[in-house]
């Protein structure tokens, strides 16, 4: 396992040296616009246990060159389906991954907890790789216009892993809007059954016992840019969503799929103003539940909408559309219109007008698919958008206005006030202090 120390210095000048050296940026472009279709890329692999085997799996088509986990035990499954990938090329430190392999790697994903997400594309973002993230995005709104402004000059391709974007459902959603067959749009409402993990705790209490950290975890490399504390398995390995300081709490999680169809569909942009309830919620972790209302204001022609949030089990009401006898499921988004609701689930696989009646009634009116369709899933439609096919749709540009709309929320959770939001200035204009929510402290060391 390649796992020395690297200091800051010492990556800055590697990824400068390398970007100077290998990634003249017209150069690359044409070389990448111009590569076939049938050529493949090498990709590194940061995070491989737990959402970053699916990663591997979504790209076993490519070349997969390195792997990155900062926990040898979580990782031991993807190590053992791939014996190719030996030890000089399996690494603790995504920096050393970086410094000894960036002139070897085409692309990055990173599936790491979220308060690793900025670091970790930043730093492939500055050596001109492709970088694919999971969702959410990033850990802070301000992380989030620093990512897609770095894709944007860069010119790489870039997608977010929220993969229902690259599905039928929000396409069809966004041809029905288009066609006025829900007519006027003024209200939302999505909800969650997360968080299924502890929520609302407090720090863990070490005056009887101290953990001890496994042999197969490093703990200063999971900690990252966090400020430093004495391990605890209240923190991982999935738990970390719990804590402001490592994840983004219900919504954060499961945000930037269940509100995509309708942010899409709608082209609902950034909101003005976001107001939060919310349920036993502590100075370090997000609430037990919470209900979040957001105010979006015209869009040209469409009118201002209204969008509410639920988790921890919390429910709109039953719309009077749906049918006698049916239940919400324990996900899902109603968007309603003046002409007609339409229901969808977690991923909008299932996206249908209510009641079923109304759905026959006017299937053979519907309009057609107008907005081509991706083959294949969000990974494969990235790994094209690599080789110099079309933007995929969730890259980082559209990402990052979706995850910014989720992690406003926490931002109105923690403020625990109202807040007006000023999308252009990225700063909440009634109450100074929920500013400092909008970007994070990073612990010095990994080039942030």
């Amino acid at each position: 396992m390649e796992n020395p120390p690297v200091s800051r210095r010492e990556f800055i000048k590697s990824a400068s040296v390398l970007t100077a050296a290998t990634l003249a940026f017209p150069y690359v472009m044409r070389a990448q616009q111009g590569r076939s279709p049938n050529d493949k890329l090498n990709i590194a692999c940061v995070g491989v246990g737990g959402r970053g085997a699916n990663a591997v799996s979504g790209l076993m088509g490519e070349n997969l060159v390195a792997f990155c986990d900062v926990d040898d035990a979580k990782a031991a499954d993807t190590f053992k389906a791939h014996p190719e990938i030996g030890p000089d090329r399996r690494f603790k430190d995504y920096r050393r991954l970086l410094d000894k392999l960036g002139s070897q790697i085409d692309a990055v994903t990173v599936s790491t907890p979220d308060h690793m997400h900025f670091p970790i594309a930043m730093a492939a973002l500055s050596l001109g790789k492709h970088v694919f993230v999971e969702k959410p995005l990033t850990h802070t709104i301000s992380e989030a216009r620093q990512l897609a402004r770095a894709a944007r000059e860069k010119g790489v391709a870039t997608q977010m892993g929220n993969q229902g974007h690259a599905g039928d459902g929000c396409r069809t959603l966004k041809e029905w809007v288009d066609a006025g067959v829900l007519g006027d749009v003024t209200e939302v409402h999505s909800w969650t059954d997360r968080p299924i993990w502890p929520q609302g705790v407090s720090l863990p209490d070490h005056s009887k016992m101290m953990p001890v950290v496994p042999p197969t975890l490093d703990w200063d490399l999971w900690l990252g840019v966090a400020a430093p504390r004495e391990y605890d398995p209240a923190y991982l390995p999935f738990t970390w969503r719990g804590y402001w300081d490592f994840g983004t709490g219900a919504l954060g999680d499961m945000g930037c799929h269940i509100l995509d169809g309708a942010y899409y569909a709608l082209q609902l942009g950034s909101p003005t103003h976001v107001e939060a309830v919310s349920a036993r919620q502590t100075e370090i972790s997000p609430p037990k539940a919470s209900m979040v209302t957001y105010r979006f204001p015209a869009r040209g022609p469409m009118p201002p909408v209204k969008l509410t949030w639920y988790d921890g089990g919390l429910q709109p009401r039953l719309p009077d559309d749906l049918d006698a006898g049916r239940l919400l499921d324990s996900n899902g988004t109603l968007i309603v219109g003046s002409k007609a609701t339409v229901l969808a689930d977690t991923y909008y696989d299932k996206v249908r007008i209510i009641p079923d009646a109304k759905m026959l009634a006017l299937t053979p009116s519907l309009p057609p698919k107008t907005i081509p369709r991706v083959e294949g899933g969000h990974f494969l439609e990235w790994v094209r958008a690599c080789k110099g096919g079309v933007p995929a749709g969730s890259n980082f540009d559209y990402s990052s206005g979706l995850t910014e709309v989720a992690l406003l929320s926490n931002l109105a959770i923690r403020a625990r006030r109202p807040i007006d939001w000023d999308g252009a200035a990225m700063r909440v204009t009634n109450y100074a202090d929920a500013n400092r929510f909008v970007t994070t402290p990073y612990r010095a060391g990994f080039g942030v």
